[in-house]
């Protein structure tokens, strides 16, 4: 259980942070970019959660905020550190069935959508398009460190599961926003 008494350390005045094996990083690193991605993933999260008020959809993406902090300490934790807490198949496995679930009640797509409709279904599109970008960004710190296949492909399931969520949230897609292209250039 983790347990702090002090919220400020000063040991990151000088744009240094501490990972999980004790050694020190730039904040600017590529691995801390992606914990920070992360991190905002999860602050969006807590806004489409109270955008959707409670209920299932709600609980699910509680327990997917936890996972969240799973994913940064996966993150935070050295590929070399034998028995740390890692995301597993498990935890895919969960996302593909709530994608499957949500995804049986939805119209077929009959263009790209756009972020919109709802208030619920914007919050979720937000958090969806910020869980791209952590995506993108612990690709790119896998580069110059392994990372946990699994973590990428949480994040990848991640963002499908909420644009599906978000379809849900706009009358299983009856109310998406969908996309005209070239509708709004003017007539010549």
């Amino acid at each position: 259980m983790v347990k702090l008494t002090k919220i400020y350390t000063r040991t990151g005045d000088a744009g240094t942070t501490g990972l999980v094996d004790g050694s020190r990083v730039a904040k600017d690193a590529a691995i801390v970019q992606a914990m920070g991605d992360v991190d905002e993933a999860n602050s969006a999260l807590g806004v489409a959660i109270v955008a959707l008020g409670d209920g299932a959809d709600a609980a699910t993406l509680r327990t997917i905020q936890n996972d969240l902090f799973d994913v940064g300490a996966d993150l935070a934790t050295p590929e070399s550190i034998d028995g740390a807490l890692r995301i597993v198949p498990e935890q895919v496995a969960r996302i593909e069935a709530a994608i499957d679930r949500v995804n049986d009640g939805l119209s077929p797509l009959t263009s790209f959508v756009l972020p919109g409709g709802s208030g619920a279904a914007a919050a979720l599109h937000l958090a969806r398009a910020i869980v791209r970008r952590a995506e993108r960004s612990s690709v790119a710190a896998s580069h110059a460190a392994g990372l946990n296949p699994h973590l990428l492909s949480y994040l990848n399931r991640l963002s499908d599961f909420l644009f599906v969520l978000a379809r849900a949230m706009n009358q299983n897609g009856r109310d998406d926003v969908l996309w005209v292209p070239g509708g709004e250039r003017p007539i010549p």
